[in-house]
């Protein structure tokens, strides 16, 4: 009786042995079509963040090609700008040395007048008379040297 126990449980143990390896492989079918779906999901959120990343970049590099062709704009213009300021500043420095110029000479005129001449007698050929000749350059408040400051020389 032990033996035919033993023996109906050993057939009913293969069919069930049978039957979970079945189900064992259904399980593991079913894990495994789990699995692949999981890793397809996931590697289409990986392109989906791969290709937002890439976009982003995109537009970033479009940001920044705008913000340069701006500062090359405003490069540019500050350029031209100092250029004509640099231009104008030239022309200036030759006006100021050229009226220093001027003024130097009329300075040394004005020294020359004071010193030599004071107040000048002419013999007059028609009546043999003398004349006194008044020189307004002795007088006291044009017997000084003429100034010049760079207010004068705005327009």
């Amino acid at each position: 009786m032990a033996s035919s126990s033993g023996t109906c449980s050993g057939s009913s143990s293969l069919l069930q042995n049978s039957g979970s390896e079945e189900d064992l492989q259904a399980v593991m079918d079913q894990r495994k079509r789990k699995r692949m779906i999981s890793n397809r999901e996931s590697a289409r959120r990986s392109r989906m963040r791969k290709q937002k990343h890439l976009d982003d970049l995109v537009t970033q590099v479009a940001q920044l090609r705008k913000e340069n062709q701006q500062i090359l704009t405003t490069v540019n213009i500050t350029t031209q700008q100092f250029l004509s300021v640099e231009a104008e500043n030239s022309v200036l420095r030759a006006q100021v040395g050229e009226l220093s110029h001027r003024l130097e000479s009329l300075n040394e005129i004005i020294d020359v007048l004071n010193a030599g001449f004071g107040s000048t007698t002419f013999v007059e050929p028609s009546t043999n008379s003398t004349t006194t000749f008044f020189n307004p350059m002795n007088m006291g408040y044009l017997n000084h040297p003429i100034m010049a400051s760079a207010d004068i020389l705005q327009y």
